[in-house]
């Protein structure tokens, strides 16, 4: 999920908020604050309601306060809002926010409610949105460590790297010799460089070419280095053009970058290989995308081994096997020096264990599946898998459990759903329990009669009864 702007909301919302906006200004701060969470209730992402909200909180409780002393005692107030939105927070975090907001509501001063709100936003994929608390966090106390540190990644998030940068340094100069600090500011450091170049904007889809390029020739060139389908010539016309570059700015991050991706469109694997360690030998070299990107090419040059095989020589099928045993080794022995180097990073671990799975090393898949499912983005596919492998080793009971419980988090009916109740059913059916078994497969049968082979289930079903 991402914030979402005016334009990006329905008609009767954008009226909704008009009329919260309106409230406002007239400061008939209950309407406005009651108008507005309505809003928001719909649309958790619309972040400039978001701050009318806040505005409307705040203005409410200035008119309301009787002191100073009263302001900073309400900062400690619990509710019963916050309690059940620490529960809501790993399952579902926009249910977080709205609890937590509703805390907001009375006490706009409650550092316990800010602080749920930031990291339920977080979760959600909200790093804006989870800004207007952490700045409110770390104004009230610059020195509370983790406060620091979770301030400077949503901002790192948000494409304010550089103040993410100062947030850091100051915090440093606090815990001298910190060894995690100094790694976080290293970190920043190297994602700052990307940033400059360009990539951060072109990778999360919010800049383009022109935003981060000097001049108009330069877009010029990579406007055409864009194009999916490039000739030949332009290809090494944009070689030549940035190799003469790189000798003047052999530290140029942006050029290394597109020199390996150039390299990798020609299927020369090696010499991209070559650019992207130089790159790994820059501060910008300690980057999780960047060793994801080195992983893909050398996977790239194993596909393309594959591909200029002779389907007609004797020896065809036994030069598939080697290459494909090849590929499947380093894919796992790098995925696990990355889980190594970024232990932190439940992507990387999700991505490990599924590896795991599809070389049957099954017990040590599960135990990158547990790790991997506190990552919000991965928690329903990582009990997905980790119901995979209970089955395969047929603890079905466990099995069925870990479904039943990623099927509770799972609101929207779209395909992974679909695969929870399929595999949900295939488990109870392992399990002798057929009159339960079915029953996911009717509610997979009621939205979409095509899903595998759950027609037949369900007719053979009925045909029996």
């Amino acid at each position: 999920m991402s914030e979402k702007s005016l334009p990006d909301v329905p008609r009767e919302v954008r009226e909704l908020y008009e009329r919260g906006l309106e409230a406002l200004r007239r400061d008939n701060y209950e309407y406005a604050q009651m108008l507005l969470t309505q809003v928001l209730n719909r649309e958790p992402a619309f972040l400039d309601a978001r701050k009318a909200l806040r505005q409307a909180q705040q203005r409410k409780a200035a008119a309301k306060s009787t002191g100073f002393f009263k302001r900073i005692l309400s900062g400690a107030a619990a509710s019963p809002e916050l309690a059940r939105a620490r529960l809501a927070l790993r399952s579902n975090p926009l249910e977080a926010m709205q609890l937590a907001e509703e805390a907001l509501n009375a006490d706009p001063n409650n550092m316990t409610a800010h602080k749920l709100f930031a990291e339920a936003a977080v979760a959600a994929g909200l790093p804006r949105t989870a800004l207007l608390s952490y700045e409110v966090l770390f104004a009230h106390d610059p020195r509370d460590r983790e406060v620091a540190v979770q301030y400077a990644h949503a901002l790192a998030d948000a494409g304010q790297v550089a103040k993410a940068e100062q947030v850091l340094a100051a915090l440093a100069r606090v815990y001298p010799g910190d060894p995690d600090l100094a790694q976080e500011l290293k970190n920043l450091s190297a994602r700052r460089t990307l940033t400059e170049a360009g990539y951060g904007a072109l990778e999360t889809g919010t800049g383009s070419y022109r935003d981060v390029l000097r001049n108009a020739e330069e877009a010029r060139i990579l406007e055409q280095e864009q194009k999916v389908q490039k000739s030949e010539d332009t290809t090494e016309r944009l070689i030549r053009e940035y190799e003469a570059r790189l000798a003047n700015e052999p530290q140029n991050v942006r050029l290394l970058r597109s020199l390996a991706e150039l390299y990798t469109q020609k299927h020369d694997y090696d010499r991209a290989l070559q650019y992207y360690e130089r790159i790994r030998a820059t501060e910008a070299g300690q980057d999780p995308s960047l060793d994801r990107a080195i992983a893909d090419t050398v996977v790239r040059k194993f596909d393309h081994q594959l591909a200029q095989l002779d389907p007609a020589a004797p020896d065809y099928a036994e030069r598939t096997r080697e290459i494909e045993a090849a590929k499947q080794a380093f894919r796992l022995e790098d995925c696990k020096k990355r889980v190594e180097k970024y232990p932190t990073d439940l992507a990387i671990r999700f991505e490990y264990g599924q590896l795991l799975f599809e070389a049957g090393r099954i017990t040590e898949a599960i135990a990158e599946f547990q790790k991997a499912q506190n990552n919000p983005h991965k928690r329903i596919a990582a009990l997905a898998y980790l119901a995979r492998c209970f089955a395969q080793r047929k603890m079905y009971d466990l099995a069925a459990r870990t479904l039943q419980n990623a099927l509770k988090e799972k609101n929207v009916f779209d395909d992974e759903k679909k695969d929870l109740l399929y595999q949900l059913g295939c488990v109870l059916e392992a399990m002798g329990r057929r009159d339960e078994a079915i029953e996911p497969f009717k509610q997979i049968y009621e939205v979409d009669i095509s899903y595998r082979d759950v027609a037949a289930k369900v007719d053979a079903y009925y045909a029996g009864q």
